[in-house]
């Protein structure tokens, strides 16, 4: 079994550059044990647990198009569909189990919830 640390992902609307396009394109890492307790160090996370996913996302995005390092700053200007799936993303890249995400039907907005495999553990 091979382990993936990085994974590409696409967002769903995406973060306006300096000139107005939309950056959509970027790619994610596996989160350390180091993340995770430095952001939960952060002043920002004690005085508001919230946000704790702002701080983690900064640390583990590595690209966003041209952008090679996001700031906490950056991360709170993402549209929130964006921030979801990227949390989404987050928790399927770092579980070594199934994560159950609910899903809304296109077609009668019916809410339920599905089952989904984690990723970075392919078999060979």
């Amino acid at each position: 079994m091979t382990v993936q640390t990085e994974v590409d992902f696409t967002l769903p609307i995406g973060y306006p550059s300096a000139e107005g396009r939309l950056m959509r394109s970027g790619r994610m890492r596996r989160a350390l044990a180091l993340d995770e307790i430095q952001a939960a160090e952060d002043l920002r996370v004690q005085s508001n647990p919230a946000y704790l996913t702002v701080v983690l996302l900064s640390r583990v995005i590595t690209r966003l198009e041209e952008l090679t390092s996001l700031t906490p700053e950056i991360v709170e200007r993402f549209y929130a569909a964006d921030l979801a799936y990227l949390e989404d993303l987050y928790l399927r890249l770092n579980s070594s189990e199934e994560v159950v995400l609910g899903a809304v039907c296109p077609h009668c907005n019916g809410k339920f919830q599905i089952k989904v495999a984690p990723l970075g553990m392919e078999e060979e």
